[in-house]
């Protein structure tokens, strides 16, 4: 309604004035927010701007602070720190190398041992006797058949004067070598250090297998044939009260008897390299 009175045409077109101010309103308000965004578009910008100087101006700083720190640490310093990364390297390859044995050898077992027995046991172990140097002109050949004699004569449980009688006995019949027999090319198939042509008789004794004091292959061994000498010896009676020569005479039946005393003193040398006194 108008304000004669009059009512409005729905129907008639809108005034040219009232469309007019409605879309410069319209274009007003589009204009102002457009003009708000690039504004804060702006201003982040120039936040973004500053902060991205203000870094580089940092790291600048940093880089420089840093090269006036090596540059003042002198030639020195490098060194230490060179030799510090080798030091590094070293031991990281040291690392490895002890894992890679780890790896390849297997852990031992833990002992269930008591160490302080252990350690007893080892103590109490005794020390490996060792053969004596030869004596009374010997080689190592006769001091070896020497020995053998004396072990033999003391696992039987012969006083020490039947193991003298022993040894002069083999110093006269064979030179204490083992001796092989010509005749008898059966003794030369064992181990023997010459060949002797006395009839039939081998070995340090000089025994006759003929005569029943036993095998040829067994005479040709050491330890049976002191034996054999030591097991007749002990059937002499007062074999202990005799001279050395007879008592020697009684078991061998030689043809030479007084031959067997020349040796006792280098028996008596040779017995006591071999068994110190009192033992």
């Amino acid at each position: 309604m108008r304000d004669d009175g009059t009512l409005d045409d729905p129907n008639a077109p809108s005034t040219p004035t009232a469309d007019m101010e409605d879309g410069t309103s319209a274009e007003r308000t589009t204009a102002a927010s457009r003009l708000r965004a690039y504004a804060r578009d702006l201003t982040g910008r120039r936040r973004a701007q500053v902060a991205l100087a203000t870094g580089v101006v940092c790291c600048l700083g940093l880089a420089a602070v840093v090269q006036v720190s090596d540059q003042s640490a002198g030639p020195v310093a490098r060194d230490s720190l060179a030799g510090s990364s080798e030091l590094a390297q070293r031991a990281e390859q040291q690392r490895a190398s002890r894992g890679l044995d780890r790896a390849a050898t297997p852990a031992a077992a833990p002992s269930s041992a008591d160490p302080d027995t252990t350690r007893s046991a080892r103590k109490a172990a005794p020390a490996r006797p060792t053969d004596p140097a030869p004596v009374a002109g010997l080689d190592e050949d006769q001091m070896e058949n020497a020995e053998a004699i004396v072990r033999t004569g003391r696992k039987m449980g012969v006083p020490r004067r039947g193991l003298v009688i022993a040894v002069a006995t083999a110093m006269q019949e064979s030179n204490l070598y083992n001796v092989a027999s010509g005749v008898l090319p059966e003794s030369q198939d064992h181990p023997h250090q010459g060949v002797g042509w006395d009839h039939d008789s081998v070995g340090l004794f000089q025994q006759r297998s003929s005569s029943g004091w036993g095998p040829v292959g067994r005479l040709m061994d050491p330890e049976f044939a002191t034996r054999q000498f030591l097991s007749a010896l002990e059937q002499v009676p007062g074999w202990q009260q005799m001279r050395l020569t007879d008592a020697a005479q009684a078991v061998q039946v030689s043809a030479y008897p007084e031959h067997y005393q020349q040796h006792e003193w280098r028996a008596n040398r040779v017995v006591d390299a071999i068994v110190p006194a009192g033992r």
